[in-house]
């Protein structure tokens, strides 16, 4: 009897030891045309903290937002991008030059 209760105490205790599976993060990206308007340091923006090297920016967190919006909001602080992907979402060529007008 008491094998029976110490193996149903493990049995409800295991998925209290389990690790949860975090869903990969989608990437959140902008190349600025002048890496001379990056920020030296991090800078939030809708909620999304982003960080420069060089010309090349990311950032984690953020609003739900259409990435058209959260470009142009990116743009309005460091200046015109020559490419943008906002959750995984990227902007194509058109949608580019509408956001840097």
């Amino acid at each position: 009897m008491r094998s029976l209760l110490i193996a149903a105490a493990f049995f409800v205790a295991a998925p209290a030891f389990a690790q949860p599976v975090e869903a990969p993060v989608a990437a959140t990206r902008a190349v600025l045309a002048d890496a001379a308007k990056a920020p030296a340091g991090r800078t939030i923006i809708d909620g999304a903290a982003w960080r420069c090297e060089g010309s090349a920016c990311t950032a984690t967190g953020g609003a739900n937002q259409p990435a058209a919006r959260a470009c142009r909001r990116v743009v309005a602080r460091f200046g015109a991008v020559t490419e943008f992907s906002w959750k995984g979402q990227a902007l194509d060529a058109a949608a580019l030059a509408t956001c840097n007008a």
